[in-house]
C-alpha cells in the first residue's frame, strides 16, 4: 500500500499525490470520507482498472459529497498532471483510466463514479454486447424478473452472459463477442431480443424511451450501447446513500439479491472470497460470434 505522512501526501507508482480534506463526508449516510473511498479505490484498483484502461472515461465529480451539486466531466482538466494518458474522441480529449495513479488523482478530485466506453479509445469496435435494465419504480422484482428472462433467451441463442449490478436501481447484462462487429450490427441483435422480450411480456417490459411513457414497465435499454456512450464501470461506486457499486454477480445470486447489498464497505471482502466474477470479459477466448443471429436477421428482412 502506497506510504502517507501526516500532510496527507502519497506516492503511487512513483508518482507523489496530495490528498485534500481526507475527512470530508462524501457518502455521509454510510460513513465513508474521502479517506475511506480512497482506501476502497486502493482495494479494488486490480479488478477495476481491466474494465477502464484504453476507454473513454466519463466521471461524475461531487467536490462536497453526494448531497450537493455535481457535474460530469470528459475533458481532461487544464491542470491534470501531464503523465495521465488521454485520448481525443470527436474533439474531445478524454482522460484514460488506465493506472492507480490516475485512479487516485481524479478521486482527490471528487470524481464519484465511473462511466466507461463500450469500446477502447483506438477504435469504434464494440467488446461485448450489453443490456442495461432500468426499473421504471422502486420495486427491483422487475430487474430480476427481467434479467432472468433475457438470460433464458441468450442460453437458447448460445450467449454466454454475465451480469452485474449498475449499483444503483437497475441491473446490466454484458455478453463477450468477437470484436469484429460494428454497433450498427449489435444494435440489430440488442433490438431483437429486446423487441422479442417485449412482445412475449407486454404486461412488465418496454422498450419506450421516454420515460413519461413507460408507466410502471421496465425498460430494456439497448440503445445506450452505442459508440462513445458509456455505462458505470465494474467495481464503480455510485453517488448513492449507501455508498453502493456496481457489482458483478452469480447468476444464481441474482433472485435473491438487491444493490444496496453491495457497497464500499463489503466489496473488497466479497472480491476477496469470489474473485472477479467478470473476469472472463477481459479473455480473448470463448467470445461469441453474432454471425447466425446477424444472418437470420437478414434473411427476416427480405
Amino acid at each position: 500500500m502506497p506510504a502517507a505522512t501526516q500532510e496527507h501526501v502519497l506516492t503511487v507508482e512513483g508518482k507523489t499525490l496530495t490528498i485534500s480534506n481526507p475527512d470530508k463526508p462524501l457518502w455521509p449516510e454510510a460513513g465513508v470520507t474521502k479517506l475511506a473511498y480512497l482506501q476502497y479505490l486502493l482495494a479494488v484498483a486490480p479488478v477495476m482498472l481491466p474494465y477502464t484502461k484504453n476507454r473513454l472515461l466519463t466521471v461524475i465529480r461531487y467536490p462536497h459529497g453526494i448531497h450537493d451539486k455535481h457535474f460530469y466531466q470528459k475533458n481532461i482538466p487544464d491542470y491534470a498532471p501531464e503523465w495521465i494518458a488521454t485520448a481525443i474522441w470527436e474533439n474531445t480529449r478524454y482522460p484514460l483510466l488506465n493506472d492507480l495513479p490516475t485512479l487516485i488523482w481524479m478521486a482527490n478530485q471528487a470524481a464519484l463514479e465511473w462511466h466507461v466506453s463500450f469500446h477502447l479509445a483506438g477504435d469504434e469496435i464494440p467488446t461485448e454486447l450489453v443490456f442495461d435494465l432500468d426499473p421504471s419504480t422502486p420495486d427491483f422484482e422487475p430487474a430480476i424478473e427481467a434479467a432472468l428472462r433475457i438470460k433464458e433467451v441468450l442460453d437458447e441463442l448460445q450467449l454466454t452472459s454475465y451480469v452485474k449490478t449498475s449499483g444503483a436501481s437497475g441491473l446490466q447484462i454484458y455478453i463477450p463477442i468477437e470484436r469484429r462487429y460494428r454497433f450498427e450490427q449489435t444494435r440489430q441483435v440488442g433490438k431483437f431480443v429486446a423487441t422479442y422480450l417485449t412482445e412475449r411480456f407486454p404486461q412488465f417490459l418496454t422498450v419506450e424511451r421516454l420515460v413519461k411513457n413507460r408507466g410502471t414497465k421496465l425498460y430494456i435499454d439497448y440503445l445506450q450501447h452505442w459508440r462513445g456512450k458509456t455505462l458505470a464501470a465494474p467495481y464503480s461506486t455510485r453517488a448513492k446513500p449507501q455508498a453502493t457499486v456496481s457489482t458483478p454477480l452469480t447468476w444464481q445470486e441474482v433472485p435473491h439479491i438487491h444493490p444496496t447489498h453491495f457497497t464500499v464497505h463489503n466489496v473488497p471482502d466479497r472480491l476477496q472470497q469470489q474473485g472477479d466474477l467478470f473476469a472472463h470479459l477481459l479473455s480473448e477466448d470463448n467470445r461469441a460470434s453474432l454471425d447466425s443471429i446477424l444472418g437470420f436477421l437478414s434473411k427476416k428482412k427480405t
